[in-house]
This record gives C-alpha cells, structure tokens and sequence, in this order.
C-alpha cells in the first residue's frame, strides 16, 4: 500500500472538556497519511485516478471547524471515520495536535 501524507494541516476548532475552552476555542493542526495504492495514478498522471488531496483537507477543516468535541480522540475518530467513507482510501492515520493546550 502506498501513501499520500498532508502535513500541517490547521484549523481554530471549539474542543475541549471545560465549556470555557470550547467557547473561546484554541488553534489545532492535523497531518493525515492516507494509504492506497497509487500505481494506476501513477501511470495516468490523472486527478480522477487519485484522492484529491484538496477535498480531504478541506473535510479535515470543516469538520475541525463547524464541529464541537471535548476529546480530541473524537475529533481524530470522526475525521478517520469521514475520510474513510467519503474517499477511496483503504486506510487513514492521523496526527492530532492541540498547539497551545491550557494545561498548568
């Protein structure tokens, strides 16, 4: 299986366990390995033989930012379960990070 890796991805998403977080919100950065084969695309050099990358990354964006989670495991789980059901993907791994998380 090959793989397609967008990195830095970032969004202001409204997630967290306290309210008080969720309203303010806070900055968040995804990177996403999407797994496929990619020789027929390869070979075609033709975006409908491929993921476009551009979709994904803007699903990753719409769902970071029209949607609310206390976890960030949701937020990760609900991208996952999103991009496996609406691309021709075999497989997703994603990275979740919370860049300034008010931790004490």
């Amino acid at each position: 299986m090959d793989k397609l890796i967008l990195k830095g991805i970032r969004f202001h998403g409204h997630h967290g366990v306290p309210e008080a977080e969720r309203q303010v919100g806070g900055h968040y950065e995804v990177d996403a390995t999407l797994g496929r084969a990619l020789v027929n695309p390869g070979n075609t050099d033709a975006l409908t033989d491929t993921v476009n990358y551009a979709e994904v990354v803007a699903c990753i964006v719409e769902i970071g930012t029209q949607q609310s989670f206390q976890l960030i495991e949701a937020l990760a789980e609900k991208i996952a379960s999103v991009i496996l059901e609406q691309f021709a993907v075999d497989a997703v791994h994603l990275t979740v990070k919370k860049l300034h998380p008010p931790i004490e």
